[in-house]
Parts: structure tokens; sequence; C-alpha cells
């Protein structure tokens, strides 16, 4: 059969896959099952751990349409492969969509004629119905079959118009507009659509199975190494090393047995967090205007709920379609700031035209969506009608089920120790199939059993590749973590501990992370007649009381009382609280007395009212009480928005006929809303005085309505023609303090030679002003900002360059921010001075678009980015990772969780649920955790170096031992292994990897990777070295005037021990292992160890030093002292038990002299391989002037020598259609 073209899943996502569909084939399944039976199940084993294999050899290619089985391979670098089984299911349509007002049948029925209905999720069914009855219900149509396949907790159904699957997220599948969901939509569905619905969309519950201790104990059985482990524990009680079997099996129960506790307690974290409120009973509308109580697992995409007013869980992400909700949103957000969500415009209602209906989208219509796990806190309705929303997505498609799914099903992390880990071990086996041949060619040559030969040269592999490396490897990072834990960092992927070791730059989000959390207001510069009044510093006065300035800081806002308190925006909060009014709003009682909602009604303090004339008693006290309250009711609400930053709300003052709009916003924005000859002349000149002190400001506007706008058309309106004409008020003047830890952390960062950055959502000028106040941009430093502009009018896109201020001094004549640590500096090209670009999120998604081949340079020096959307903070991130850095991200989880996520270390600041995405969560809320994170990885990386390094000696050591007591057909004991591994290896490993981290970030950067000069040519020396001393003692111990072949009744110590030899006598030695050599040998390599171990425990500059490491130092005395005191006063029974044999004491003192001698030169070697390599290689790249290894480093050195960067601050870069070859922008010099 011809091969089909692979098919793409999720086109430009960040799951996307190709798939290929296949269909099984008999005959190749019976040839599988052949050579599972011939491998004794080792096949099998094989096509568990290769699914690519499996499905290759067992399937045939066939159409994505006929699949029985599909393979998927992911697009991203990792390239993983997924296996997933098609499978079929009846329905009365084909899409969930289709209208079934025709038929009469309730579908829930197919659950029962389909025994794999939505993977195993049979819809609720609604009594038990005979068969007979399923027949004449079923007998008006004839069923559809539905194919589809399961991965990654999604479903993908298949397509025929588009020839492929496709996932069914909900009722943006449909593409509806506002106007289609207020009118096709809200009157809910019948019974009947719903169980139709349901087949398709499953039940609405993010289900995070706990798997079974079985299921987890197969998986993690079955891991190639345990496989291995398994081989050597069959091979080693063949050969009879029992006590060695079992003490592998005990600590392989061990290692697997934490292993299961550690996952099955993350499971079930998990899956108690998603619990938690997730199944509840909501009320839905029926379409015949009934309102029914259901399950919330019942739900479905179309469904219409009613929220109720003393408000609930989310169980869904929906859309609301009336009345107003006041959401804490923390669980998605991280910000526990209440947040207020208005009901979507209905554009066919306010008389507009088509161009105003776009279609919904949760992301531009986040102010209207209820998010899923998200918490009404209370809802505010108009009186018989109830707040009600439209069900969009349910399960795994909510924004809060996408956030388990990126925790359940994680991209692995790529790092280059791990992949060299692998090379490394491979090394390891090339080594071990060189002794493998030279046992077995040995053994033919002495003509030695075929049994023994087998076991003999199998147990070389075994002993080259360590059994207890995993647990060692793993030693450090659970050390590290339980450090970060004291220090009030957790960690939920211990795994990047090791990967922040290497982090060179540091992003860091402006607002709650480097500065306060909340502004405090500066000040007020209000505007009359078109020209500033000069800066007061507060509102709250007589004067102002009845002035519109006031009265939009008063009602400008989205406050809201919860229980009696004042609950919403901290900014806004404090610009209420400055003005010093009241804010009441209607009780359910009163509002369900009037025929439409209450508005929100603010007033001054009677403080502050001027005080009244005197009435005469005559007068109707209750209408002077009317006439003498001064209140403004907000009618209407229109809900910041940060696309369009601003927000604006309709009032109306108390026995005023006309209605009033307030505006507040960024300034640039609402001064371009404002009539021209309302704004002062030097509002941008007041505006950049104020953002270069790093002041926050906003401006307020306002507008008296038309007297035709009633109350009901204000509720219908469009923002656009309420924000238009306005007259400008004047400006708000907030400060954003910084955190007291700020400058000190980022100094130590910048001595560190690590980069750092800021990602805000806040004002360009501001943010370089906060970046120059904490000593990110030092004060004589150049910020150079660009501004990029789209394609207009014919004209291709542009960038203008200016420099935000001159340096304050003489620039300093130096490169600073890339440190070329690996580069000659011979023939420096130029002097630089130190320069910096900002950019806001417009620019950047301009450069993205249209100066990609420029975006590489100007992240290389771009430290400030303002005004970025939260994707484009994770683009950043991409594009930082692109360069080769090794980035990390601190933010309070607000809008940086993509970010967080994506970097190689995100730490959260927030300790709500948001940090769920976050691999670390700090519990101090300021950015002194970044650098204790960095060391605690710097650490847990060189632990990491030194215990492969030591566990690589160990078993070449062991392997040198056994390869040469092989030559004389002898080996080590089983007592020798088991001390050895147990009382040295283990004790060492799990001592030296408590080294704590250094006190400070030093400059050096730890290498990373374990295929690096300095640490390959280390352990090759050491490994030389134990070669030359173990062979020197083998051959020397046979050139002794005593040495002869042992025998049981051999004594060369003269000892006349007769008891002993009878004893040995009765014992025969199969195995060969009691011999002078041995003895030799055994001795040696055990000092070796110790040696070894000492001489890899590095201390400074990334780990304190290894005698401060108290359990490491007793291990070690301990071991040297049991290990002289055993070799010079021989102590029978230990001798015994260990499988050594008497010699001279002349011969222990030589050994001695052999293992001092041996120590010397190892920690020679050792202390002499970095200043000599540092020195070979400096020399190596001026010769051959070597480029760097990462490419910021290469970009750096090729902006270095290029004259036209950075841009001269008279110059524009024009894009241009892109050539060829050669460059697709030219810079012009501006006339």
């Amino acid at each position: 059969m011809q091969k089909e073209d692979l098919k793409v899943l999720n086109k430009g996502e960040e799951d996307e896959m190709e798939l290929q569909a296949y269909r099984l084939c008999r005959w190749r399944l019976a040839v599988v099952g052949v050579g599972v039976l011939c491998t004794g199940g080792f096949l099998l084993l094989l096509l568990y751990w290769m699914p690519e294999w499996c499905v290759k050899s067992t399937c045939t290619r066939t159409t994505a349409r006929e699949a029985q089985v599909v393979l998927l391979q992911s697009t991203d670098e990792f390239r993983r492969w997924f296996l997933a089984k098609v499978r079929v299911m009846l329905a009365p349509g084909r899409s969930p969509f289709h209208s079934l007002e025709t038929q009469t049948t309730s579908p829930t029925s197919t659950s029962s004629t389909s025994p794999n209905v939505a993977n195993g999720h049979t819809p609720h069914p609604s009594g038990g119905s005979s068969d007979q009855e399923l027949i004449r219900r079923y007998a008006d149509y004839q069923p559809t079959q539905i194919r589809y396949f399961t991965l990654h907790s999604t479903k993908y159904y298949w397509n025929d118009e588009v020839q492929n699957f496709e996932v069914l997220t909900g009722l943006e599948d449909l593409q509806v507009s506002c106007s289609t969901l207020h009118s096709e939509h809200s009157a809910g569905l019948t019974r009947n659509q719903q169980e139709y619905r349901r087949l398709f969309f499953g039940v609405n519950e993010i289900a995070v199975k706990v798997p079974s201790v079985f299921k987890l104990l197969i998986k993690e059985v079955l891991n190639p190494f345990y496989i291995f482990q398994l081989f050597s524990v069959i091979l080693w009680s063949a050969d009879e090393y029992y006590y060695y079997a079992m003490a592998i099996v005990f600590m392989s129960v061990i290692s697997i047995a934490t292993s299961l506790y550690t996952i099955k307690k993350q499971y079930v974290m998990l899956h108690d967090m998603v619990a938690a409120h997730s199944i509840v009973r909501v009320s839905v509308c029926r379409a015949n205007n009934e309102i029914e109580e259901v399950m919330s697992t019942d739900l479905v995409p179309g469904d219409v709920m009613v929220i109720p007013s003393n408000g609930t869980i989310m169980p869904c992400d929906s859309v609301l379609i009336s009345g107003t909700c006041i959401v804490n949103e923390s669980m998605l957000t991280g910000e526990s700031v209440p947040v207020t969500k208005t009901n979507l415009p209905n554009p066919a209602q306010g008389g507009k035209g088509a161009e105003q209906d776009g279609v919904y989208n949760t992301e531009e219509h986040k102010r209207h969506t209820l998010f899923c796990g998200t918490h009404v806190i209370q809802t505010r309705f108009y009186t018989g009608e109830l707040v009600k929303a439209v069900v969009v997505c349910t399960g795994f498609s909510t924004a809060k089920g996408q956030l388990v799914r990126s925790i359940l099903y994680p991209k692995p992390t790529d790092f280059k120790l791990y992949r060299d880990a692998y090379l490394f071990l491979l090394c390891l086996v090339a080594v071990a199939g060189i002794g493998f041949v030279y046992s077995i060619v040995l053994s033919i040559m002495n003509e030695v059993p075929a049994k023994t030969i087998i076991i003999e040269s199998l147990d070389i592999i075994t002993i080259t590749v360590p059994p207890a490396l995993p647990a060692a490897m793993t030693a450090g990072i659970v050390y590290a973590q339980r450090r970060l834990k004291r220090i009030g960092i957790f960690c939920i992927s211990p795994q990047r501990i090791n990967i922040c070791g290497q982090l060179n730059l540091v992003c860091f989000d402006k607002t709650g992370t480097l500065t306060e959390d909340g502004l405090d207001l500066w000040g007020v510069q209000r505007v009359e007649n078109g020209s500033f009044h000069l800066s007061e510093e507060n509102a709250y006065k007589e004067a102002l009381v009845k002035s519109q300035f006031v009265a939009c800081m008063a009602t400008c806002h989205s406050l809201t009382k919860i229980e009696g308190e004042l609950s919403g925006d901290p900014l806004d909060l404090k610009m209420f609280e400055a003005t010093g009014w009241i804010l009441e709003e209607a009780t359910e009682e009163e509002t369900s007395l009037h025929n439409r909602i209450m508005p929100t009604v603010v007033k001054p303090p009677k403080q502050l009212l001027p005080p009244e004339p005197v009435t005469s008693p005559e007068q109707d006290m209750e209408l002077y009480e009317l006439s003498s309250a001064y209140e403004i009711g907000i009618v209407r609400q229109f809900p910041f928005s940060s696309a369009l930053q601003r927000m604006c709300v309709v009032a109306r003052l108390l026995g005023e006929k006309r209605m009033d709009a307030y505006l507040k916003g960024a300034p640039e924005v609402v001064a371009s809303l404002c009539k021209k000859e309302t704004v002062p002349e030097d509002f941008a000149e007041v505006l950049e005085d104020y953002t270069k002190q790093g002041f926050r400001v906003i401006a307020l506007a306002h507008r008296r309505l038309e007297s035709k706008l009633t109350w009901h058309k204000v509720q219908n309106i469009s923002r656009d023609h309420i924000e238009t004409n306005m007259d400008f008020l004047g400006l708000i003047v907030m400060q954003n303090k910084l955190k007291a830890e700020t400058p000190a952390v980022l100094q130590d960062l910048h001595r560190a030679n690590i980069r750092t950055v800021m990602v805000t959502g806040d004002n360009m000028l501001t943010a370089i002003s906060v970046a120059r106040d904490c000593g990110m941009i030092p004060p004589q430093d150049t910020v150079i900002i660009a501004d990029a502009l789209p394609p207009r009018d014919g004209q291709s896109a542009k960038i203008t360059w200016r420099y935000a201020d001159k340096p304050s001094k003489t620039p300093r004549l130096e490169e600073v921010t890339i440190s070329l640590e690996d580069v000659c500096d011979v023939d420096e090209p130029k002097s630089q001075e130190h320069y910096h670009f900002a950019m806001s999120g417009k620019s950047y998604a301009v450069i993205t678009e249209h100066f990609p081949d420029m975006l590489q340079k100007l992240v290389l020096h771009g430290t400030v980015f303002a005004r970025m959307a939260p994707d484009q903070k994770t683009q950043l991130i991409e594009e930082l990772q692109g360069v080769d850095y090794f980035v990390g991200m601190c933010g309070d989880g607000a809008n940086d969780c993509g970010a967080l996520k994506r970097a190689h270390g995100g730490i959260s600041l927030s300790e709500l649920e948001a940090s769920v995405a976050s691999p670390f969560t700090s519990r101090t809320p300021n950015i002194s955790c970044v650098p204790s994170l960095i060391r605690e990885g710097r650490a847990a990386l060189i632990t990491s170096f030194c215990v492969f390094k030591f566990m690589a000696l160990y078993s070449i050591i062991q392997y040198i031992s056994v390869t040469l007591l092989y030559s004389i057909l002898s080996n080590l004991g089983d007592f020798q292994f088991l001390f050895i591994d147990i009382a040295i290896i283990l004790l060492i490993v799990f001592t030296m990897s408590l080294n704590p981290a250094w006190k400070e970030l030093v400059p050096r950067h730890p290498p990373s990777g374990l295929i690096s000069g300095p640490l390959l040519f280390s352990v090759l020396t050491q490994i030389l070295i134990c070669l030359g001393f173990q062979t020197v003692a083998f051959l020397w111990v046979r050139h002794q005037p005593w040495y002869h072949v042992w025998t049981p009744h051999s004594d060369a110590c003269n000892l006349s021990s007769h008891n002993m030899s009878e004893l040995n006598s009765t014992e025969l030695d199969d195995h060969n292992i009691q011999n002078y050599e041995n003895t030799s040998l055994f001795y040696v390599s055990s000092f070796q160890y110790l040696i070894v171990a000492i001489v890899f425990s590095k201390g400074k500059p990334f780990r304190q030093p290894s005698y401060k490491n108290y359990p490491f130092v007793l291990s070690a005395l301990s071991l040297y002292f049991f290990l002289f005191f055993i070799m010079l006063h021989p102590v029978d029974a230990i001798d015994e038990f260990l499988e050594i044999v008497c010699v001279p004491f002349e011969w222990r003192i030589k050994l001695f002299l052999v293992i001092l001698v041996n120590a010397f030169v190892s920690v020679l070697v050792e202390a002499g391989i970095e200043p000599w390599w540092g020195k070979c290689l400096s020399w190596l790249c001026c010769k051959r002037k070597m480029a760097p290894k990462a490419r910021y480093m290469h970009l750096a050195q090729e902006l270095s020598v290029d004259p036209d960067w950075p841009p001269k601050p008279t110059t524009t870069t024009e894009a241009k259609p892109r050539p060829e070859n050669g460059s697709a922008y030219q810079i012009m010099m501006n006339s």
C-alpha cells in the first residue's frame, strides 16, 4: 500500500504532533510472538520501551480514516513517541452540535450499545430501560460510527471534512459571535441534547486518577535500570554471590519503595487539589424555561447555568450573559484581588452593525468569562432575571484543566548533564565489552568450563555499570531540596535544582517582585482651562469635594463591598481611600423592590460638605434632605481592559437629569480620547518628568452625556460611543516603592556575572526608572528605546531609535553584560560603551514579525521590556533560551504563569495555587530567594559531578581488580564485594553529597556537562593512577622472596595457627578467592576508593569545603582507621570473613607505602589539573581563534566589530522585502 502523508495534530500549538496511521497485521503479530518466546520475554520489554518499534513491527501503514492504531511524535526538540488505540463509538450524529429536535430518542442509550463509549466514561443513563425499549427508541435513525482516540486526557475525533483528527474543546469550536451566544445559546439545552453532547465531551470533571500501587510498581520495575539489576541479581545468584545479590535486592526495594511513595504522594496531592469543590450541585435552565438541579459532572458546552447569589466554585469555563459577578481568580492568576465580571455585551441589542459583533474568545472576553476553579464570591442581578452563564468548556478543556494537564504530562527537562550521563554509561559499557571479550578469551585458553566462562564474562558487565548509580545521583538533589525547604523555597520538580546551578540570566517581573505590591498616592495634578495646576498632596479638601476630578476618583473603579469590607484592585482602593468618600451598595432586599439593579452609590463624608443654609421649619424635611444630599450613583461600568489600558463608568449625580462619563487609564491613551484644547501643551514633558522619577501616573477625564441617553440605553451602549470627546481632568501620581532587599540582591547577581532583565506590564519610562533605581541599569549607562511601528499606508515597518536620557557621567569603556570568558583578548576590535535596549510589548510584536534577524541582537542587550502581555513574556523567555542562555524567571504568579513554567528555573513569590505551575515557590515574598536557589543549584550540580566521577572510578577500580585477578583465574570474594559496595561506596556516596552550598555567588559558572575537558582529564588521569598502582601491587607481590601459589596449608606469616589451617583445609576454595594477589589488591583498591572520594570531593567556590561536612569526614576517617587496623594488625575473624590470607608484616609496610604514594600522586595531579588546563585552553583559543560555544557569546563577538551597532539616536531602521541572502533591514540616517 502507498504510504500516506503525515497528518499534523494541534498545528502551531505547544503540543503539536505528527500522526502516522496503522492497522494490525496478523502475520507480523505472530512473528513478534515467536520472537518474544525465543528471547524469554526480552523482546516484549524492548517493544514496551520503544513504542515506535512496537507499532512498526506489529502493524502496517494505512489511511488515517481507517486507522486502528496511531503513532504520534512530538515536533519539539525532544521528538517523543506516543501510541494510542483508535476506538469506535456509536452516536445519533456526527457532531456534538447537530440538532436533535427531529429525534425523540434519548441518546444516552448508545452508551449501552457500545462497550467503549467515551473511553470508559459511560454517561449517566436516565433509568434502566429494557433492550426492547432501546430498539424502539433507536428505530428512527441510523447510528453513526465515530472514531476517536485518547492521549494525555484529551480526546481526538475523526473529522471527515478536514480528513484529520481534531480536539473538541467546546462552544469555541463553533466560532460563535457574541450576538449568537445571546440569541441562540441563552435558552439552554433539552435533556436529550445534553445527554447527546455528553457522548462527545464526556463527564465534566478533571479526573486525576491516582494509579494503584501495583500499576506504579510495574511501571517503575520495568525501568531499563531495574531490569539490568534483575539480570545482575540472577547472574550473581548463579555464581553463588548470594549476600551481594541480597544486598542489591534490598537496596533496589528501598529505592523502588521511596520512589513509589513520592510519586503516589504527588498524585494524591494533585488529586486532592483538583477534587476540592470540583463536583457540586448546579441549577441549569432547560429549553422549556424550567430550572433543574443537576450534578456539575453532567454539564456540557451549551448548558445555561444559574449562578447562585451566595456564590459558588465554578465547575467549568462559562460566559456571563446576564448579571455581574465578583470573582476571586487566585487559582489561575495568583492574585487574590476580587475581580468584577460583567455580562457579555449583546451587539444586536445595542442596534449596532455586524462590525461590532466579534467572535467570542475566552482570552479576548476574559472580563465576561467565569473560569473553572475560580470562586464566585457574590452576584448582582436584575429583578426577576437570574445571573446566567453559558457553559463554554468542560473537563480538561477548561483553563484549570489545561493547567492540570501541564502538571500531569510535563515536557522532559533537557539538560546536558543527563545526556552526558548516558554517554558516560555507554563508555562504561564499551569498557565492559572489552573486559567481556578478554575474560572469554582468557577462560578458553585456560580450558575453563563453559558455565564458568558465561558467568564470569557477564559478571564483568555488572561490575562496570554500577547498580547504585541512580540512587547516588539523586542523593545530592534530595539533600539540596531539603536545604531549600529549610529556607522557605519549595520545589515540585527536583531535577530542575541542578539546572538552576547553570542560570546566567534572570528575568524579573516588576510590580510585587522588585517593588512593593501596593502603590501609595504621592499627589495629584489637576488641569483647568487646558493648563496644569501645581501638584497637590491629596484631594481630601473641602474646596475640591464637588469637583469633577474628585468625582472621577470616587466613581471610576471596580471596588465592591464583601462582608462590609471594601475590596478590589489595590490601585483603585488607594485612589478611593484618598478621597475619603463612602461607598454604599444596595442590599438584595432593596434590589428586589425595584424593577432594575440598584446602582452603587458613593458620597463624601458629611464633614467635607459645606454647611447648608438654615431652613424654615415649614419646609418639607424630606425634600430638604434630598436636595442637600450629594450622592453619585454608578449606573454602568466598563471594566479595566489591559488591551485598551483604561476603564470607564457612567454615573449620575442625585437629582441631575443628565449623566456623566468618567474615564481613567494610561495617560497617553486618555489624552488621545480627549478634546485637544483640554489637554495641556506641556502634557508630554510633565508626564515624562514623572515617569523618569519612577512614578506610576494615571490620567482622568470626564464628559457630560447627552440627555437623550436614558438608563436603558446606557446599559446597551458600546464603550466607544462614550469614550470620546472627553475633557482632560488631570493626573494622579502614585509611587511604587522598591522592596528593601531588591538592590542588594541585584548587585549580588551582577557580581556573579548573572544578567538581569525586567519584564513588566507597566509603563516604559517607569520601568526604566525602576531599573536605574534598583541598579539593574547603572547610572552612567545609555538606554536606547526601540520604537517599532507596523507597516502602514504602503510604508514598510520601521524602528526608530531614541536614547532615553543621556548618561550622567563619562561612560565606562568596557563591556559588562556579556562575559566572554573563553575568548582571547588579543586584537580587541573596539571599546564599547555599555548600553541597554528598552522596548514595549507592541514594539516587541512588530520586531518579532518584521525584523526576526534583529531580535536576537536586541535581546542580547535588552534590559527593560515594558507593557508585555503574558504570552509575550513566555516568547521572550524562549528567545533568550534560543541564544543559549540558561534563563531564570521570578514573578508573583499573577500573569507570569507561562513564563515561570517555560524558564529553566521559575520561582513564584505567590503561595497560591497558581504556583503549581512554577517549579519553585518561595515563602519569602522578595527576590532574596533567587541567589539562594542559584547557590543551592550550583552546589547540587557540583555534587552530581563529584558523585558521577566517583561512581565511574569505583566501577573502573573494581573492574581493574577483577580483570587482574581473572588473569590468574581468581576473583574478589563475595564478602569483599559486599564490604566494598556497602561499607565503603554507599557510606561515602551518601555522605559526600552532604556538603552545603558556598556562602556567596561567585563570578565563575560551573561546567554544564560531564563531557568537558578538565572533567574527562581528571577522570582519565585518576584511572591511569589507579591502574598503575594496582598493577604494581599485583606484580610486586609475585616477586617477593616468600611468594608461592597459595594453598590452604600456606603460612607466609610464620604463625603457628594450627587450628586455622585445619579449618581452611576442610573448605575447598572453588573460586580460588584466597591468594596473595587477591589480598594485596583488596587492600590497595579499598584505599583507592577512599583516595578518589577525597580527591573528587571539591569544596570552594560552589560548595562548603569537605572538612566542614562532618558525616563525610567521620565516615572516611572510620574507614581509614578500620582498613589500616586490619592491614597492620590482622584479626582472624575479620580475615576469615573477608577471605583475606595472612601476609608477612614487611609486605604490609610495602603496601602501606604504595598506598601513601598513590594518595600523594592522586592529590597532586587533581590539584594541578584546573590551573594547567586553564592555561592550556587559553593558549589553544588564541592559537586557533576558537569561537565561543554559547550563541550569545558568538553574537557579542560579532556585534563588537559591527560599526553600525548600537544604532545611533538619529537613525531609523526600515524593514525590506527579505532578500535571498543578507540582512532584511536597512539603517537610514534621518535628515
